[in-house]
């Protein structure tokens, strides 16, 4: 399998899931702008959005994936599917019983998350309705385990585009008719995503029954006692149980930053969200897709004890990140107000909500880098089933992230909140890098001076060309003449994407060491 035509594969259905779901905040955000009842839809959306990464692509997946991979490369087909099944059932159970306690325990729950909201019973309430979300994405997160490892990449990369194609239909079609109903409009967009949750796990089904893999999950008592019982089951606990730690730090982390965004100012969690928004774009497009297709790799290396191709993958997928994150990060720090002026400025997102985005927007942009990196070098510790030195590394970076909030918040703001966040996730990959290193997992290629050289040399390059263009323009008064700025910034998008990678091919860098097969 080549890797990269499988990471391109990832990435471009990741682009088609990044398109639709700034399309959605641009309608969502023109309806809301930076409100109290914006700030509580996304208070409510990000519940079940913790809850999905905590246990769903989170500590989950972390543990099943890789033991998936393991088991089919040692012990065969029939025997992962007898896994498949025992995991899918007691999976199954545990989520019932999951969404009916979080569903009576929302109010609770919203306290914890933003105590200060002004709309707070409006928060339970989209809290309540959208619960049964992490229900399906976690059912979702364990078809795109099994799909993965069989190296069918495409549906589960684009499964995500069906919840943001069902909230732009909320927000196009439900909003207005709420309106006129006389129903709060943001209870229109809690239902379009239970919608889009149903479709995302709807769209595995045929996918599964292709490979033979749909599960059987355990109705009755005894296959339900067989299922706890089957040694997989216990094996996947066992590794769950440190990748749970691991992963609650770093949602502990954000839980922590809404409750003070709340307190900060109405609109903070907004602003925060959208500029959120926009940085997850390269980290969705490079770092969730690396992370799709090295994962499975790594883990049958491991298997079979291949070393050299372990760390050759490792490389292959730093030398990615830094090729395609740093000119990424770069965009960000300087061509912030253009991005979020076209994306968001119109309806009631206001030019002053515009300002305080940017200035999360660039906290964001000094860590994009560290960001995506550790999405391809926590695999390195996953694939081989050690989630301990992770989780470690995770729980020191939390106690840096609010020791960062408590001196930097008093004198920033909401921007401080997305700063620490990229200070935390830097210092993470460097530990994780040297980590990797000292274990002898990861062995660098030959060629990485002269190769960071001219990454930097181009994104140099071509950032002073941003810079220079955005100077040109009010980004912000533009919005009189809207098609004149969506203009503009694709021609300037063009143009520095262009530059750069012509500067690249001018310094002699060969795309070709990337063809990378699997």
């Amino acid at each position: 399998m080549n890797l990269l035509r499988a990471a391109s594969t990832v990435s471009l259905l990741t682009l088609a899931s990044r398109i639709t779901g700034l399309a959605r905040d641009t309608l969502i955000a023109a309806a809301f702008g930076a409100s109290a009842w914006a700030d509580a839809f996304n208070v409510a959306f990000r519940i079940p959005n913790l809850l999905r990464r905590l246990f769903a692509e989170g500590a989950f997946s972390q543990a099943f994936v890789p033991l998936l991979g393991e088991t089919r490369g040692r012990e065969g087909d029939d025997a992962t599917r007898r896994l498949i099944d025992a995991v899918a059932t007691m999976l199954f159970w545990t989520l019932l019983v999951t969404v009916a306690l979080g569903i009576l325990a929302s109010p609770i729950v919203v306290w914890l998350m933003a105590s200060a909201l002004q709309e707070f019973d409006g928060a339970v309430v989209m809290t309540r309705i959208m619960f049964p979300y992490i229900g399906f994405m976690s059912l979702v997160a364990l078809a795109a385990g099994v799909l993965n490892t069989w190296k069918r990449f495409a549906v589960p990369a684009a499964t995500p585009v069906l919840l943001n194609v069902a909230m732009i239909l909320a927000a196009w079609l439900l909003v207005p008719q709420f309106r006129r109903w006389g129903i709060e409009p943001a209870y229109a967009l809690a239902v379009g995503v239970m919608v889009g949750g149903v479709l995302q796990l709807g769209i595995q089904v045929p996918a599964l029954m292709r490979i033979g893999c749909l599960p059987r999950i355990g109705l009755t008592p005894a296959r339900i006692a067989a299922a706890w019982h089957h040694p997989g089951v216990h094996r996947t606990l066992q590794l769950m149980l440190p990748a749970v730690l691991g992963v609650s730090v770093a949602q502990l982390s954000m839980i922590i930053n809404t409750q003070i965004a709340s307190h900060v100012s109405v609109g903070a969690v907004s602003w925060l969200f959208y500029a959120d928004r926009l940085m997850e774009f390269p980290t969705g497009l490079l770092g969730v897709a690396l992370g799709v297709v090295l994962i499975p790799q790594l883990s049958q290396a491991h298997g079979k004890g291949d070393a050299a191709s372990y760390s050759a993958m490792l490389d292959w997928g730093l030398r990615l990140v830094l090729l395609l994150t740093l000119p990424c990060a770069a965009a960000l720090l300087v061509f912030g107000t253009p991005l979020i002026a076209v994306l968001f400025h119109r309806g009631q997102f206001t030019a002053d909500d515009v300002q305080m985005t940017v200035l999360a927007l660039r906290g964001y942009g000094v860590g994009l880098i560290g960001i995506v990196a550790v999405k391809v070098l926590a695999p390195g510790f996953y694939a081989s089933l050690n989630v301990r030195t992770p989780v470690k590394i995770a729980v020191g970076v939390l106690v840096l992230t609010q020791v960062l909030n408590a001196i930097l918040v008093p004198h920033l703001g909401h921007a401080a909140l997305a700063l620490s966040i990229s200070l935390g996730a830097t210092v993470n990959a460097l530990l994780l890098f040297f980590g990797l290193r000292r274990r002898g997992s990861y062995v660098p290629s030959p060629g990485w001076a002269a190769f960071a050289a001219r990454v930097m040399l181009a994104t140099a390059v071509m950032s002073g060309a941003l810079w220079y263009a955005a100077a040109q323009f009010d980004w912000v008064a533009l919005g009189r003449h809207e098609w004149q700025r969506v203009g503009w910034l694709a021609a300037c998008m063009t143009g520095a994407v262009l530059l750069y990678f012509g500067t690249l091919l001018a310094t002699g860098l060969k795309f070709k060491q990337f063809m990378r097969r699997g």
